[in-house]
């Protein structure tokens, strides 16, 4: 599933074909990707709106337009790009959503698994009050860091991937975060101590960082908006690297699964506890 980085990565990539686009129409053929509201009531929303600004909150893209915000979750397999309606485009056969642009362009969002979710709202704030700080932020503080880990004892990662906790983070940049940390990710919350903590907090902000430097990480369906893969897998320390040797000490990277995802480490880097 693509992660904070990669649905960066694709928010920069629309704004400059799409802002200031009016949008004409809308058109789907898998009802379930329309999440809210209803189907016939979206086109009728949607129609000759036109795109004000694009950001991003945690995994959601929020598309801002005159009077709603469409907003677009890309699950497993989702790809979103901008194409010309006479133009084919090796995704298109998954496209289950699209929207037409007054500039004969089209939004297309292309899906496999069928897993993607759609939505069109006016209150954004409350679609998405699930979800905790944004980790780039300045609302990721230390503190609150601390704060939402008293009282926890599941492992680490399965902390780190809940999204309520912090927003964005997925099971890529949980790996990396915690191997940049030093902290094995089956390890307790309740047996960090103050150092670790303020070093996991630290790290969870350095992988997302890299990650968005190098565009995203295309270990499987992810592509950026013009079609190119992003090159975040190739500076990797773990993650999707079992059997290969430590970037920093040489030993083989593990795999193990934690919180029911398969998890990578370095048994050396990343101590077990007792």
């Amino acid at each position: 599933m693509p992660e904070l980085p990669e649905v960066e990565t694709v928010v920069r990539g629309l704004r400059g074909p799409l802002i200031g686009r009016r949008i004409l129409s809308m058109w789907h053929d898998w009802e379930a990707s329309i999440q809210s509201p209803s189907p016939a009531e979206f086109k009728a929303r949607i129609a000759n709106q036109t795109v004000k600004k694009i950001g991003r909150r945690g995994k959601y893209i929020l598309i801002a337009l005159d009077h709603d915000v469409l907003v677009i979750h890309l699950k497993m397999s989702g790809r979103l790009y901008v194409a010309h309606a006479e133009s084919e485009h090796e995704a298109d056969r998954w496209v289950h959503v699209r929207f037409e642009l007054e500039n004969g362009e089209q939004l297309r969002f292309s899906d496999l698994r069928k897993f993607g979710r759609v939505y069109l709202t006016d209150d954004v704030a409350r679609l998405l009050e699930h979800l905790g700080p944004e980790p780039l932020s300045d609302d990721f503080t230390l503190a609150h860091f601390r704060a939402g880990m008293q009282r926890r004892t599941r492992a680490v990662k399965a902390l780190l991937l809940a999204q309520e906790f912090v927003a964005g983070i997925g099971n890529i940049y949980a790996d990396e975060a915690l191997f940049r940390a030093g902290i094995h990710p089956a390890t307790g919350v309740d047996r960090l101590g103050d150092r670790e903590t303020a070093r996991l907090h630290q790290t969870v902000r350095d992988a997302l960082a890299a990650g968005i430097k190098h565009e995203g990480a295309s270990v499987n369906w992810y592509r950026k908006p013009d079609g190119q893969k992003g090159e975040s897998q190739d500076y990797f320390f773990v993650y999707g690297r079992t059997g290969l040797p430590c970037r920093r000490c040489g030993t083989a990277i593990n795999k193990i699964r934690v919180a029911q995802r398969g998890t990578h480490f370095c048994p050396v880097c990343q101590p077990a506890r007792a």
